[in-house]
C-alpha cells in the first residue's frame, strides 16, 4: 500500500525517484518552486525543457534530473486560479494525475508533489490540497501498489497543516 506523506521541505533536497515541477507553460522556468527546481538541477534542466515545446495546463512533461537527488522531473503547469469559473479544480486534478502516469511509465517507487498552483497563481490552498489528495487517491484507486510513497511536499507551515488535516481524514 502506498503512504501518502506530508512534510514541510525543500522539494529540490527530497531523495524521491521523481519529483514534480510546478511549471509555467514554456517549461523555461519562472520563480517559486519552479525556479528553485531549474536553479538546483542545473543549466541542463533549461537545455532539455527547449526540446519540449511547452506543456498545456494540467498536462505533463519528464525531463532528467540532472544535479537533483531525483533520477526524473515531471513538469506540469497548473491552473490559474479564477475563481473556480475555469475548470481550474479539473485541471489541477489532471496535473497530479498526469504526472502519476508519468512517474508509473518511468518506474518511480518514490514521487514527491510540490503545492500546484497554490503559490503566485492564486489556486485557494484548502481546494488545492484537496484536490491532489482526491485526484491521488483516484489513481491509487486503479494502481493500489505502484508507488511505495507520495510525498507532498509544502514549503509553507500552513499547507502542511491542511495536508496533514486531510490525511487523517477517514476515507469515503
Amino acid at each position: 500500500m502506498t503512504q501518502l506523506i506530508a512534510l514541510q521541505t525543500d522539494i529540490t533536497q527530497l531523495p524521491a525517484d521523481i519529483i514534480v515541477n510546478a511549471a509555467n507553460c514554456s517549461l523555461l522556468g519562472g520563480g517559486g518552486v519552479d525556479g528553485a527546481i531549474h536553479r538546483a538541477a542545473g543549466p541542463q534542466l533549461l537545455q532539455a525543457c527547449r526540446t519540449l515545446g511547452g506543456c498545456r495546463t494540467g498536462e505533463a512533461k519528464i525531463t532528467p534530473g540532472f544535479n537533483l537527488p531525483a533520477k526524473f522531473i515531471i513538469h506540469t503547469p497548473g491552473p490559474v486560479w479564477h475563481g473556480g469559473t475555469r475548470k481550474e479544480p479539473e485541471l489541477l486534478a489532471c496535473c497530479y494525475t498526469n504526472a502519476l502516469e508519468l512517474a508509473l511509465k518511468y518506474r518511480g517507487k518514490t514521487v514527491a508533489f510540490p503545492c500546484i498552483s497554490t503559490g503566485v497563481y492564486g489556486f485557494p490552498h484548502g481546494l488545492a490540497a484537496q484536490t491532489a489528495l482526491s485526484a491521488v487517491r483516484q489513481f491509487l484507486l486503479a494502481h493500489p501498489n505502484a508507488f511505495e510513497k507520495i510525498y507532498f511536499a509544502c514549503f509553507l507551515e500552513t499547507d502542511l497543516t491542511i495536508y496533514q488535516k486531510l490525511l487523517q481524514e477517514p476515507l469515503c
